[in-house]
C-alpha cells in the first residue's frame, strides 16, 4: 500500500487512539512538541498517575532481570507470585523484558530508531519456539478502557506473529495491578493475522495526514492539555466546556 507522506513518520497504539479522538492534540504534541505543562497534584496524591505508572513499570521491570530485589508494593499485593515467577523464567532465559518492536510499512521488523509502527511491551514469555505469552503491566483503571485494551491485545498478538514466524499460538495478558485482575486473549497465528488489513489501514491514515482539524467534544477537551479547561495551555480555543453539559436547563 502506497500513501502520501504526512509529517508523523510513525505511530504506535497510544498515538493512533489520541489522532482518532482528535486530530489536532497530535499536532501539537508530536508535531508541534508543544510541552505538557505542569499540573497541580490531585489532592491527597504524592504523584500524577502517569508518573506513577512509569515508576512502577521501572521497579518491576529491575525486580525481574535482578538489578534489584525490590517490589513496589501495589504490583505485590496482587501479582507477586507472578512476578517471582518471570524472575526466575528471566534466569533461565525464558523471559524478555521491555521489547521495543518496530515494523516497516510492510510490517517486516526493522529497527525502532526507524520504524514506522512501533510496539513497546512489559515482557514476553517462550516457554517453546512456538508458543509465547506477551503480558503488559496495567497501572489504570480498567472499566471504560476495555475496547482500547482490546485493541492493544490485538496489536502485541499482531506484531508478535509477524516478528516470530515460528510461533503458532500467542497468548496476551493485560495485568492490572491495582485491581488483582487479569484480561487474556489467546490466539493462533491465522486468527491474528485477521487483524493486519484494520491497522495497515489506520497506520497509513495516521502517517499519510496532512490536515490536522480540532474535534472539540465534552469527553477530549476536559483533560486536554492544550484546552482552555483545568490548566490547559490554551493553544486549542475551540474546546468544548466539559461543565456546560452539567448546567441545569433554564425554563423559557
Amino acid at each position: 500500500m502506497t500513501s502520501t507522506l504526512g509529517p508523523l513518520k510513525s505511530w504506535s497504539h497510544s498515538r493512533l487512539a489520541e489522532f482518532e479522538k482528535c486530530k489536532f492534540k497530535v499536532w501539537l504534541k508530536n508535531v508541534e512538541r508543544v510541552a505538557e505543562p505542569e499540573r497541580p497534584l490531585p489532592p491527597g496524591k504524592m504523584e500524577h498517575a502517569n508518573d506513577r505508572g512509569s515508576r512502577i513499570h521501572d521497579e518491576c521491570e529491575q525486580y525481574v532481570d535482578g538489578r534489584s530485589d525490590y517490589l513496589p508494593a501495589e504490583a505485590e499485593r496482587h501479582f507477586g507470585h507472578h512476578l517471582d515467577l518471570l524472575r526466575l523464567l528471566y534466569v533461565e532465559k525464558q523471559v524478555s523484558l521491555e521489547g521495543e518492536w518496530g515494523m516497516d510499512r510492510n510490517w517486516e521488523p526493522t529497527d525502532w530508531a526507524k520504524a514506522w509502527h512501533r510496539c513497546k511491551l512489559d515482557a514476553i514469555v517462550r516457554p517453546s519456539k512456538t508458543h509465547a505469552i506477551v503480558i503488559d503491566y496495567k497501572t489504570g483503571k480498567k472499566w471504560g478502557n476495555e475496547i482500547k485494551h482490546g485493541e492493544q491485545m490485538q496489536l502485541y498478538l499482531l506484531n508478535s506473529f509477524l516478528r516470530f514466524p515460528e510461533l503458532e499460538h500467542v497468548r496476551t495478558e493485560l495485568w492490572y495491578l491495582d485491581l488483582g485482575e487479569t484480561t487474556v486473549q489467546e490466539m493462533t497465528r491465522s486468527q491474528a493475522l485477521r487483524f493486519k488489513s484494520n491497522f495497515d489501514r489506520r497506520g497509513h491514515a495516521i502517517t499519510s495526514c496532512t490536515e490536522f482539524p480540532p474535534n472539540p467534544n465534552k469527553f477530549s477537551c476536559k483533560w486536554c492539555m492544550y484546552g482552555t479547561f483545568n490548566g490547559g495551555t490554551g493553544h486549542c480555543t475551540v474546546g468544548v466546556d466539559p461543565d456546560a453539559f452539567n448546567k441545569p436547563r433554564t425554563s423559557r
